[in-house]
């Protein structure tokens, strides 16, 4: 007995336009990004996600959760963005096994300089061509998709690789 449900037309037709749209939007911010700071998408929502934490400074751990990629792709991303004197690495105080990653002086200048190309390019390849209805249904499906692939903890989730 085959208990398959495969995709309905309109279930494949939505699917095929959600990968292409994912596909397409990571490329032209990874594009847009390398043009004017000179670093993927990935390197830049490090950097600006650490400029948005109290002192600028968060456990590797939890900068790996936040961000959703793996402990070490975010090693490999650090160091290199430690290479442009935009990082660094301390020892948490707390736990000797643990790092914190601090975003530097002239980490937070560039994502301060960078900041407004990126917006700009987020708002042109999205909330430009979306309604205001059009965004809230974007922001609940998004989190319906999220919320469902989070899974209780334990799952073999990115940040836990």
């Amino acid at each position: 007995m085959n208990t398959m449900r495969w995709l309905t037309e309109d279930e494949q037709a939505a699917w095929r336009a959600f990968l292409q749209a994912t596909t397409l939007l990571e490329d032209h911010l990874d594009r847009q990004l390398q043009r004017d700071a000179g670093m993927p998408h990935m390197y830049y929502a490090l950097l600006s996600t650490l400029s948005e934490t109290p002192g600028r400074r968060m456990r590797m751990t939890e900068l790996a959760q936040q961000t959703k990629i793996t402990r070490s792709r975010l090693s490999h991303a650090v160091t290199r963005l430690e290479g442009n004197g935009w990082l660094r690495r301390e020892s948490c105080p707390s736990d000797r096994r643990g790092q914190i990653v601090v975003l530097t002086d002239e980490g937070y200048e560039e994502v301060v300089r960078t900041a407004p190309g990126h917006v700009s390019a987020v708002r042109a390849a999205i909330f430009d061509r979306l309604t205001s209805e059009q965004t809230a249904q974007l922001t609940e499906i998004s989190r319906i998709i999220a919320d469902g692939l989070h899974g209780p903890e334990g799952n073999d989730v990115p940040w836990l690789r």
